[in-house]
């Protein structure tokens, strides 16, 4: 496989962030992971990185060097990921149980799987244009299907981020599949948290990631979607991966997995503790204990 990929977090004007995001790579296969956490002090981040870090490494321990199933895989991995949470709360005696959105996306073989649950969003860019988008599980986005609101209207609805699927919660994920996808050189996937999509239009968010040159364009999009956020700007999060001829020449900063070994992977993933504003609002103990409690969660579903 050939691609170039390059991710971003940013806390906006909020006091924590509760996204998450990570990438995970095999020789044979590629994953892309995002999540964006729901809940009181601390516990949307717990929902989000639950979600993030026990997908992420179901695909190191079953991409070897790819999954068995595309799409078993991820139904499966997601639907854990939900249990893992309602664990994680059950253990906690909290009276609400976190919530995160989802968005996963598996490529191998050449062909990209996603699977997604809430308002979280991917965008899928071919030869310029937008080629597939999900489609958000929120009550706006139902009231845009039936013709209530149209999207004018919809961008400023006081109700926007409500959302009817979720991982956690206290109702079972709706879990919406795309079809197979063959990716083409050039191809664009883009995987964003309603920070960044929200101020910005899909045609802002096409038009950037166009050419490919995911390292400028992300940076570009967030400082954007940063600017318009003004003083209520959300958590903002995007991930984007440019898809690879393997006869193609060398581009910078391009990832060749060919001679990676079969039983390999890279992951790049971040945690609690990474800024200087979690690390104000947690202490070193909430977080070791916060870390202690998460993994002790994912075990049960390893």
């Amino acid at each position: 496989m050939r691609f170039t990929i390059f991710q971003e977090s940013r806390v906006g004007k909020r006091r924590t962030n509760q996204d998450r995001v990570a990438y995970s790579y095999t020789r044979d296969a590629l994953l892309l992971v995002l999540a964006d956490g729901m809940g009181g002090h601390l516990y949307g981040e717990v929902a989000a990185q639950i979600s993030v870090q026990f997908i992420a490494q179901s695909f190191q321990q079953e991409a070897r060097p790819k999954v068995s199933d595309p799409v078993l895989f991820l139904s499966r991995v997601l639907s854990n990921a939900h249990h893992a949470i309602l664990d994680y709360a059950f253990d906690k005696q909290l009276s609400d149980v976190p919530r995160t959105t989802i968005v996963a996306c598996l490529v191998q073989e050449g062909v990209a799987h996603w699977a997604h649950a809430g308002d979280s969003r991917l965008y899928m860019i071919r030869k310029g244009k937008l080629a597939a988008q999900t489609r958000d599980h929120s009550r706006v986005q139902l009231m845009l299907d039936q013709g209530l609101l149209d999207a004018e209207a919809a961008a400023v609805h006081p109700g926007r981020n409500r959302i009817f699927s979720c991982l956690g919660g206290n109702h079972p994920p709706q879990i919406e599949f795309s079809r197979g996808v063959s990716l083409i050189n050039g191809d664009v996937l883009a995987i964003c948290s309603d920070g960044v999509w929200g101020p910005l239009d899909a045609d802002t968010i096409v038009g950037t990631l166009a050419d490919g040159r995911v390292m400028d364009g992300v940076p570009k999009l967030m400082n954007e979607a940063e600017t318009l956020g003004g003083a209520q700007c959300d958590n903002m999060t995007l991930i984007a991966m440019t898809w690879h001829d393997d006869q193609q020449e060398d581009i910078p900063d391009t990832v060749s997995t060919r001679t990676m070994p079969a039983d390999a992977y890279t992951t790049q993933m971040e945690g609690f503790g990474r800024s200087k504003r979690d690390q104000e609002d947690l202490s070193e103990d909430e977080i070791e204990r916060a870390i202690r409690e998460i993994n002790a969660a994912i075990h049960k579903f390893k």
